[in-house]
Order: C-alpha cells, then sequence, then structure tokens
C-alpha cells in the first residue's frame, strides 16, 4: 500500500515513534534490574503485560485462535518470550544498555544466516560478507567492554538473545501463530512461566521494586514497549513493506547509546563507535544491500530479520524485523509485533 501526503506522515511518525520507544527499553531494562533479579524482572514484566493486552483483547472481542495456530502461539511464547529473555536480561545486568542494543541490532543477519543453513533461502555472498563484517565489530566491542570490567558471559548472553529472536522468527513463519493480538496474549504468559521456572531455580527473590524510577521503567516496558510499539509496527507495516521498516533495528542503537549516556551515565568509548558502525554495517550489507537493489516485489518476498506478519502480508508480503511480537523488547513475526525494543 502506497500512502501520500498526510497520511505518509502519519507513518513517519510512527515509525519515528517506534524507533524512540525501541531505543529507550533498553534503558528501561536497566533501571529495572537495579532492584529486580532477572528472570524475576522479565515474568513481573510479561505477567503485567499480559494482564493489560488481556483487558484490551476482550474489548476489542478478538476471536479465540484456530486449533492450526496452537503449535505457533506456543513457539512463540517459548522461544520469543520465555528463552530470548531469559539471555537477554541476563546480558542487560551487567553490559550497557548501548551494547546491548548493538549487539541486538544483529537480528536481521542472524535470521538470514538461519533460513540458510535450514535450506529456507539460497545462500548470498552478500551474507557472507556482512557476517564478516559484524563479526569484525563485535570482536572491537568485545575488546573494548571486556577491558571495561564487563563480564564475557553478559556479552555472549546478548549474542545468543539475539540469535533466538532471529530464530523464532524462522519458527513462527513456518508455524504461523494467527491473530497478531490474541497471540501475544497468550504468548506471553507461556514466555513468564518459562522465566519464573528458571528464576525458581536459580534462588531469586520475587520482591517488587521500591523506587518510583523502577516503577516508571516498569510501566514504560508493559505500556509503551509491549502495547503502543506493538500498535505503532502493526499500523506501519500496513503501509510500509517490512523490508523498510525494519530498518528500525539500524536506528535505534543510536538512541539507546545517546539516552545510556544521559541517564544512566553510560561512557562511549570511539572503540566501541568504531565496533558498532562495524556490526551496523554488516547487517546493513549483509540482510538489507540486496532489498534495496531489487525490484519492490521482489524485495518484499524476501523474508527478514522477522516472520511475516499475517496481519499485514496480503498489502505488504511483510518479513521485517520489526514484526517481532514482544520483542527486543523492536523489536518484530507473522501475527505479532515488538514487545522488546532492543529485538
Amino acid at each position: 500500500m502506497v500512502t501520500t501526503g498526510r497520511s505518509d506522515r502519519t507513518t513517519q511518525a510512527a515509525f519515528a515513534a517506534m524507533i524512540l520507544i525501541g531505543g529507550a527499553n533498553a534503558i528501561a531494562v536497566r533501571i529495572t534490574l537495579r532492584e529486580l533479579s532477572p528472570f524475576w524482572g522479565a515474568a513481573l514484566r510479561f505477567l503485567l503485560a499480559t494482564l493489560l493486552l488481556g483487558i484490551v483483547t476482550l474489548l476489542v472481542r478478538r476471536r479465540l485462535p484456530a486449533r492450526r495456530h496452537l503449535p505457533g502461539i506456543v513457539l512463540f511464547g517459548v522461544f520469543n518470550f520465555g528463552l530470548t529473555y531469559v539471555f537477554l536480561y541476563t546480558g542487560l545486568r551487567d553490559a550497557p544498555a548501548g551494547t546491548g542494543a548493538i549487539i541486538t541490532a544483529l537480528v536481521p543477519l542472524f535470521t538470514l544466516l538461519l533460513v540458510v543453513a535450514q535450506r529456507i533461502e539460497r545462500f548470498r555472498t552478500a551474507g557472507l560478507v556482512g557476517s564478516l563484517i559484524a563479526a569484525s565489530g563485535i570482536a572491537v566491542i568485545f575488546s573494548n567492554q571486556v577491558s571495561l570490567n564487563v563480564p564475557a558471559t553478559a556479552l555472549l548472553a546478548l549474542v545468543v538473545a539475539s540469535a533466538s529472536i532471529a530464530q523464532t522468527s524462522v519458527l513462527v513463519k513456518r508455524f504461523p501463530p494467527g491473530d497478531p493480538i490474541i497471540a501475544t496474549a497468550l504468548a506471553m504468559p507461556i514466555g513468564a512461566a518459562l522465566l519464573l521456572m528458571t528464576s525458581t531455580l536459580t534462588g531469586e527473590q520475587w520482591v517488587l521494586p521500591v523506587r518510583p524510577e523502577s516503577w516508571l521503567a516498569l510501566g514504560y516496558l508493559v505500556v509503551f514497549a509491549t502495547i503502543v510499539n506493538f500498535t505503532l509496527t502493526l499500523f506501519v507495516l500496513s503501509r510500509w513493506s517490512a523490508s523498510v521498516a525494519s530498518y528500525g533495528f539500524l536506528l535505534s542503537p543510536l538512541v539507546t547509546i545517546i539516552l545510556g549516556a544521559l541517564l544512566l551515565g553510560e561512557h562511549v568509548q570511539p572503540a566501541f563507535l568504531l565496533g558498532g558502525a562495524l556490526v551496523l554495517t554488516g547487517v546493513y550489507v549483509g540482510a538489507f544491500l540486496h532489498r534495496a537493489q531489487m525490484p519492490g516485489p521482489l524485495a518484499r518476498r524476501l523474508p527478514g530479520s522477522a516472520a511475516r506478519a499475517e496481519a499485514g502480508e496480503a498489502r505488504a508480503d511483510p518479513a521485517g524485523a520489526d514484526a517481532v511480537p514482544g520483542g527486543p523488547d523492536r523489536t518484530g513475526i507473522p501475527a505479532a509485533a515488538p514487545v522488546d525494543p532492543l529485538s
């Protein structure tokens, strides 16, 4: 669907809001982790979001999912809201928000590599070149962050989280979860249950935040990162191709780095900027450059960093990064939208 005039300006404003919300998500997560244990903090976020989205679902009277959509909903819950956030919150507990945003920007490239490895797409040289560029950037970032006493395990956890988001896209594309709102509302408690189980096994304490800033950050994650960003993503995907919308993955880290410096006092060193530039360049070369060189219809048929959103597939046949519901926190997956900013 092509938009012009006021409608296109509205879409551009929605896209800009997605980038800002996504860029602030890692900051909010870091603030909540000052008081909450990682697995319990993620579980609490999704339990509250489930309650809120459940109310919305009742108000708009969405239909229950068909039986054929149940496997996709379960897989979406286990991988996107469960495994992804086990590693994402583990990494963000010790790694700066800007580092998390740069590493999770690898999601489109990881998706490209996974669809090739699982024989969904054919190998492309640009994918390999982009991977090598991005890998060199990750090496620079790892070296810089380890020198600043950031645990290597935290950085590796963020890499695994990015791969988990990408694998979620592949799985959900094979097993569509159906209606986006219903799929998200049912998948979040599945992920929350897995997070609560992990929290119990690791001996975390289940406490509520005390500081006002922690409640403010948690409220932001529940309302804006989950409900508002989810709605904006569907709105943008209904008007733009997902290949265009997925460029948010390359822009959100800039917001995160700026906010991290202003709000959390995170220092940005030249080596980190170099590594970040290499990562984003590699992602662009490997996952986006070929689309920019293709005719519109063909580019839209290519899967991106997230699986197709069924609600918009008839119009744009999307496969964009920001279609992942709950995703990192931008988060993007058929029938769902990003809950987390990072993703």
